[in-house]
């Protein structure tokens, strides 16, 4: 049976759906549908240097650039689609959305050498399977061919959500507990810090602290989404 032929009986009988809105994906869509993909809230802050992220972070700690692809709001597709990644099982999305935030920033000049997801607490790691920072961490490098390491950066505590927490109680939640298990593989490298969702900024602002006092010679930062 021609490959085609298969690929269309498969999907009558297993039919894929879209992991935004749960409608029924057709021929040459995979994960996300095109409405979806189409819908997705961008925030064309990589176009903009000193954009609304970079002015969260520059005061605090020197970063290069930094930008979120997408605008988070509560119950929107954005949401949805995190939760599929983070609690769901749906590790194909971080990837996907990688590839996405990799191809919109090809064409933008950045000079980053190597990626590093914010990670996550082992425990934590092991009852979902994966790091979802570390699925969008593979995305990136497969749209720009720059490696990922997911074993540089480690996080000795478990902390709790930091979602009810004010800008100085996240820090003080997060100050201490990131560090760096491979400092020669950043040495003198122009690193790029990636994580899911940037609010205050004081999860990549401590882990990111760790990475330049380990030897990275610049440091930028990319997030999926933004919240308010």
């Amino acid at each position: 049976m021609p490959m085609s032929l298969t690929s269309d009986f498969i999907q009558l009988f297993y039919p894929r759906y879209c992991q935004g809105c749960q409608r029924t994906l057709v021929a040459g869509e995979n994960i996300i549908c095109t409405h979806c993909l189409a819908g997705l809230p961008k925030t064309d802050y990589h176009r903009l240097p000193e954009n609304p992220v970079w002015q969260r972070l520059a005061n605090r700690i020197p970063v290069t650039q930094a930008f979120a692809y997408l605008k988070f709001r509560k119950g929107g597709l954005v949401q949805r689609l995190l939760h599929q990644l983070k609690y769901n099982h749906h590790p194909e999305i971080g990837v996907a959305l990688g590839h996405l935030v990799g191809r919109e920033v090809s064409n933008t000049p950045h000079g980053w050498e190597i990626i590093v997801p914010v990670p996550l607490h082992e425990s934590r790691r092991r009852r979902r399977g994966y790091n979802q920072s570390a699925q969008l961490a593979m995305g990136l490098s497969e749209a720009l061919g720059i490696p990922w390491d997911e074993s540089i950066s480690i996080r000795t505590q478990r902390t709790e959500t930091q979602t009810k927490r004010n800008r100085l109680e996240r820090w003080r939640n997060v100050e201490h507990v990131f560090t760096v298990a491979s400092s020669h593989s950043i040495q003198g490298k122009h690193v790029l810090l990636v994580d899911d969702v940037i609010t205050t900024g004081a999860t990549v602002e401590a882990c990111g602290r760790h990475l330049l006092e380990h030897g990275a010679r610049q440091l930028s930062v990319v997030c999926l989404a933004e919240a308010q």
